[in-house]
């Protein structure tokens, strides 16, 4: 037996408890609840949403990854829904995304790993990118190099430098994921970072750093005396 949100108390269901008490106040499945509007007829929205979250140890980063496809296993999830909670999760990742603009001057390979995390740390596949650099280590630029497999990805070297040229960078953070979560610099990371680094210096601009970027940490070639 459960009792419809509609019956308790004013100040419990979760869209009056957003108006009263403000979003703070609200579960991570009551905000859900008020994504997908309705539970089924053996349980409420809410009760639905603790179940889904529990599926994936109540982290909303894992929640994130579930695709429509998955979402609608649960009963009470048809497609209309899972497509809602998918892209209230979209929304989210890409407002991280965003807030990391305010983050543009390069102090640290950390800040390399809060500009690039949101981006590349949890994509299924290697993706290269290079960060373009003013002469105050101010972002000007970021862009996606090439895009590879599950273990590895090409970068073409003429491409890396025109963009720097074409954007007056004095200097490049390179930065590359790893899928498997390896934070450990392959022969091939290093090989292509030294064939960088030689071409920019001939061009006068310099490889700060090579930053490898997984879900949860970084490796950085700058750390740890590679360069």
């Amino acid at each position: 037996m459960y009792t419809p949100i509609n019956q308790w108390a004013e100040d419990d269901r979760p869209r009056e408890k957003f108006l009263l008490k403000g979003r703070a106040s609200l579960s991570d499945s009551e905000l859900l609840a008020i994504l997908i509007g309705s539970g089924s007829r053996n349980e409420s929205a809410v009760q639905l949403c603790q179940r889904i979250l529990a599926s994936t140890n109540n982290n909303l980063n894992l929640l994130g990854k579930l695709t429509v496809q998955q979402l609608i296993q649960f009963k009470g999830i048809g497609e209309a829904k899972a497509i809602s909670i998918a892209a209230a999760l979209e929304l989210g990742r890409r407002r991280r995304v965003e807030e990391t603009v305010e983050l543009s001057k390069i102090t640290s390979s950390k800040a390399v790993f809060e500009i690039m995390q949101p981006i590349i740390g949890e994509l299924p596949h290697e993706e290269f990118w290079v960060l373009y650099l003013n002469n105050s280590n101010k972002v000007i630029y970021k862009s996606q190099i090439s895009k590879g497999g599950l273990t590895g990805t090409l970068v073409d070297t003429r491409i890396v430098f025109k963009m720097a040229l074409e954007h007056n960078a004095t200097s490049i953070i390179l930065s590359h994921n790893h899928p498997s979560g390896k934070l450990q610099a392959s022969g091939a990371d290093i090989q292509i970072t030294k064939k960088l680094k030689e071409a920019g210096r001939s061009l006068d601009i310099q490889i700060l750093d090579h930053v490898i970027i997984t879900e949860h940490s970084y490796f950085s070639f700058a750390d740890e005396g590679i360069f």
